[in-house]
């Protein structure tokens, strides 16, 4: 059999060389023109924006004010898990987890991070100077060091006050409405709660001014409802008033169970206390600042810096009564009371 010359057969195997490596190059070059086209499109996809949400309370006990947030944002065209995300983080009651939580946020790099009270904006400040935090109610944002100023806040804060303090003289003047002869209070406080020492100067105050004696009754946990409560009864207390707390509001139905109980009137600081029976409530209408909240948001994530964008003050109160708790303690609300009503559960 007649041998191929090795030239011959060093030429053949070139050629086909060259073939498959004119095949592997055009290979090549289609994965680059389909990986460059590829990333070109994703750079022109629209960044969906990704927010944190941090409370200290359960969500079972937000839930108005987080459908407030929701449909305040879907009013200027953010519709979650379409063109935005929500990241939930809840300290369930549970101070202490809120840092961690606050990190978890930050670790996500989230484009802002909206607080639901002084005791989350705390945590919050402390794992971010950069990222904006907008504040969706708190007690005393000037007094607790959150802002520079209402008008500048000068840093990465913003968002919205819920006049706590300012609101405690109104509170007691429609107790001593509803019983004339009041001459001892139980306030049940947490003066962990960032603006609660300012809320009780302030009900002192007013305290003297109507002649009424203050019982100051400390709670730092749920442990501690119970035995408070037993101390209202030992220092015969006429009526109570409740501070704005995350631990109070994640324990709500408790303490309204006990003051129901004790036949005891009770103003509280939310509406949602009165709607789980409690008698009644004179304050801000909460959901209407987490509403507003989401106006804050969608200006930050339009360009607006934390520190031009004044804090702003509540616009909607609400007096509120539940006339079947005060059937429940033997109590009849005055007509000139009952008429200036915003809402009434009967």
């Amino acid at each position: 059999m007649d041998k191929i010359p090795r030239m011959k057969f060093r030429s053949a195997f070139n050629r086909k060389s060259k073939i498959e490596n004119l095949k592997w190059l055009g290979l090549s070059v289609i994965a680059f023109v389909l990986a460059v086209t590829g990333a070109v499109a994703r750079a022109q996809q629209p960044k969906v924006p990704r927010i944190g949400f941090l409370a200290a309370s359960p969500p079972s006990a937000l839930s108005d004010r987080i459908q407030a947030f929701r449909d305040s944002l879907r009013e200027r065209g953010y519709v979650e898990g379409k063109n935005i995300v929500i990241e939930y983080r809840y300290g369930e009651g549970k101070l202490d987890r809120l840092p961690a939580l606050a990190s978890e946020l930050v670790q996500l790099k989230v484009s802002v991070i909206v607080t639901g009270g002084s005791q989350a904006t705390l945590p919050a400040k402390g794992a971010t100077s950069t990222i904006p935090i907008v504040m969706a109610q708190d007690n005393d944002p000037l007094g607790s060091g959150f802002v520079a100023s209402l008008a500048r806040p000068g840093g990465n804060i913003t968002g919205l006050s819920n006049l706590t303090a300012e609101l405690a003289g109104k509170q007691l003047e429609l107790m001593k409405e509803i019983i004339p002869k009041l001459s001892r209070l139980a306030v049940l406080r947490d003066l962990t709660e960032p603006g609660n020492p300012r809320a009780v100067r302030e009900t002192e105050l007013a305290a003297q001014g109507f002649g009424v004696q203050l019982h100051n009754l400390d709670i730092q946990g749920p442990k501690d409802i119970e035995t408070a409560f037993r101390a209202v009864s030992n220092r015969r207390a006429e009526a109570l008033l409740v501070l704005p707390s995350a631990v109070f509001n994640s324990n709500r139905k408790q303490i309204v169970n006990l003051a129901t109980n004790s036949r005891l009137p009770a103003i509280y600081p939310r509406a949602e206390y009165v709607e789980d029976g409690g008698f009644m409530t004179y304050g801000v209408n909460t959901p209407d600042l987490y509403r507003r909240a989401a106006i804050y948001v969608d200006k930050i994530l339009k360009g607006a810096k934390p520190a031009d964008l004044p804090v702003e003050h509540p616009m909607k109160f609400e007096f509120v009564i539940n006339l079947k708790t005060a059937k429940q303690i033997g109590l009849t609300i005055p007509p000139n009371v009952l008429v200036r009503a915003d809402r009434v559960i009967r």
